[in-house]
């Protein structure tokens, strides 16, 4: 799925990450890396091997779009609780793999708390609003809040929506949210949860549904009829 925002064209990929495909950049939203071990520090019983998944899939997008520089969109950290010695080895030895990348955080809230990435995982951090170079109307940031002169691209609310089935049934399933200025990608880590977005007559949402997006139609329109 491809649609142009901010002047540049904008690949959205089922690993709910999208790509600049003319610039090689991959962003990414909100991966929370270490959340898990986060929440069983503080007692909560809860799965591991989520930093595992969510490396794996980023190498899978890495793969399908061929990047050269990830940009994370903010929260690429969970809490200074997720620095725990094996998330960190893991960390690295991804990192070692994809030794030729270009890695840059776009800080979040969560990464306030939570400090900078180490060192040697070789990410630049900033603040946002971020331009890439050639790109000034496309402004990367962590929450979605307008800026002027650009179309913002974001993360922070971890978008769903609802889709309904035959039988009355519904399911939320991460999406893509574009508005008028601000467009709002999926939570990438495995470990994060998903809030339902309202939608606006004009606003375009596409929703990741196993290897696929795939765009929702526009809400029905009511007309109310005076008597």
């Amino acid at each position: 799925m491809q649609l142009e925002v901010g002047g540049a064209s904008l690949r959205l990929l089922p690993q709910r990450a999208a790509c600049l495909v003319d610039h090689g950049v991959l962003l990414v939203a909100d991966a929370h890396i270490g959340k898990a071990v986060s929440f069983r520090r503080l007692g909560v019983p809860v799965p591991g091997g989520t930093t595992t998944e969510t490396l794996q899939r980023l190498s899978d997008a890495v793969g399908a779009t061929g990047a050269r520089h990830i940009v994370f969109l903010g929260d690429l950290l969970h809490s200074a609780r997720s620095r725990a010695a094996a998330t960190w080895a893991a960390v690295a030895r991804w990192r070692d793999t994809h030794a030729a990348l270009t890695l840059t955080l776009v800080r979040g809230n969560h990464d306030s708390h939570a400090g900078d990435p180490p060192p040697e995982w070789g990410v630049a951090c900033v603040e946002g609003p971020w331009h890439l170079p050639g790109l000034p109307a496309l402004a990367l940031a962590h929450h979605p809040e307008p800026v002027a002169g650009a179309y913002v691209l974001a993360g922070h609310v971890h978008p769903a929506a609802v889709v309904g089935g035959r039988a009355r049934d519904s399911l939320r399933l991460p999406c893509f949210h574009f508005g008028a200025a601000v467009g709002v990608l999926p939570a990438f880590g495995a470990f994060t949860g998903m809030h339902v977005m309202p939608r606006g007559a004009q606003d375009r949402v596409y929703v990741v549904a196993g290897d696929s997006v795939r765009a929702l139609p526009p809400p029905p329109r009511f007309n109310t009829l005076g008597g």
